[in-house]
């Protein structure tokens, strides 16, 4: 029997991230089924201003990773938002922050103060450093973290200009690094009932992530080789042309490269190539040889070819093109929701289950939106000091708040 429920259903997140790496965290746990209580400030998530969208603070990039979730407004600096956000943390399995250790510890939400109000919880903390190291109170984003993690260094080696990669790569890569952490630390709450803190930083997860191939020879003692593995920054590493456009194609293990040779370059199976490990040491050299070979015949030629000999070879996709993509779709990658501003089509869940799918449960909130509804459960009164204006930014907002002051959302 299939359940429409998800995994998750019946864990409640309460969410105090912004921008995109918590966000995209706690949007995979409510498209899997848990309901995400996104606790904004009076003036709402940051990215709520990023780009133009169909109404005010609702645009594409913010939509994308706050679907499914509800929002409260809650003035963190006032007695009666302190209040609601402690009576809500008495109900949640899970308790998400992407502030700074000192900013969350001078409202009274660090890991000690909440899990006195509910032990059982999961703590996490998005950092952009560790505590346990002399950057601790540094801010970070995206840009800054790629470049210290070394993205730019490789891509200089690579294209000869250090450049950013084109995607938020450390902040996602961070966010579904919280998400696994997450779900461990739930998994260890399921057997032993006990709660636990968290601690994902952005700088250790792409140091991480970043040396999982490049620490290579640099690993050992004494060292091999340096921190780098060749085939990723090798020149001629790049889409290759053709007759009338470009192809992606990895010729790459010794059953591929046989086949390659024997249909195209038969004088190519001598022992300087004939195997990964010496095709391996002059790698830049092979791309080369291989580049000047593609140029010979058309894409689809060449697409033809490699599909013959089931060698990995695809042409190159915009980012639009990905919405047409027939793979894509016969997969159920998109799903489209009715909204207040006409159908969406989301980007959807890429993981199948065959008893608990998660899907998009809905549109993303507007700022408050579920404010009054929240505190009702919690048994809390609305009354407190409202602000509702008009506008588009940060200081313009349709907005239902509790207090007016504004809170100290400190990013990581």
């Amino acid at each position: 029997m299939v359940s429409s429920a998800g995994p998750l259903a019946g864990i409640r997140v309460v969410d105090l991230t912004a921008v995109v790496m918590g966000p995209y965290c706690t949007q995979i746990m409510a498209d899997m089924g848990a309901e995400v209580i996104k606790v904004e400030p009076p003036e709402g998530d940051i990215t709520r201003y990023v780009a133009p969208g169909p109404s005010p603070g609702m645009n594409g990039v913010f939509v994308n990773v706050n679907r499914g979730k509800r929002s409260i407004v809650l003035d963190l600096r006032s007695d009666h938002g302190r209040a609601a956000l402690r009576a809500l943390i008495e109900t949640a399995d899970v308790f998400v922050h992407s502030m700074r250790a000192k900013a969350i510890a001078k409202l009274g939400f660090d890991y000690e103060s909440v899990a006195a109000i509910n032990p059982r919880i999961v703590y996490t903390n998005c950092y952009g450093y560790s505590r346990r190291g002399p950057d601790a109170d540094r801010p970070a984003y995206d840009d800054t973290i790629q470049a210290e993690c070394g993205l730019p260094a490789v891509q200089k080696q690579l294209t000869g200009d250090a450049t950013y990669v084109a995607t938020i790569m450390a902040d996602k890569v961070t966010g579904l690094t919280a998400l696994y952490a997450i779900m461990m630390a739930l998994f260890h709450r399921e057997r032993s009932g006990e709660g636990q803190e968290l601690e994902v930083s952005m700088f250790e997860t792409m140091a991480s992530f970043m040396l999982v191939e490049h620490a290579n020879g640099a690993m050992f003692d004494p060292p091999l080789g340096p921190a780098v593995y060749p085939r990723t920054v090798a020149p001629n590493r790049r889409p290759y042309e053709t007759k009338d456009g470009h192809i992606a194609a990895l010729i790459y293990n010794d059953k591929h490269w046989r086949a390659f040779t024997d249909a195209v370059r038969p004088s190519w199976n001598s022992d300087e190539y004939a195997t990964l490990q010496m095709r391996a040491k002059q790698i830049d050299v092979v791309y080369g040889l291989v580049a000047q070979t593609m140029r010979e015949r058309t894409t689809a030629e060449w697409l033809a070819l490699f599909a013959e000999l089931e060698i990995p070879a695809t042409p190159i996709n915009t980012l639009d093109s990905l919405f047409d993509s027939p793979q894509l779709n016969a997969a159920g990658m998109f799903e489209t929701i009715d909204t207040p501003h006409g159908k969406v089509r989301f980007p959807g869940v890429p993981t199948w289950f065959s008893r608990t799918p998660g899907h998009v449960r809905g549109y993303a909130p507007e700022l408050g939106a579920d404010t009054a509804d929240i505190l009702a459960e919690l048994g809390l009164s609305s009354d407190a000091e409202t602000t509702v204006v008009d506008g588009n930014s940060p200081d313009s907002v349709n907005n239902r708040s509790v207090g007016a002051t504004e809170a100290a959302a400190e990013l990581a």
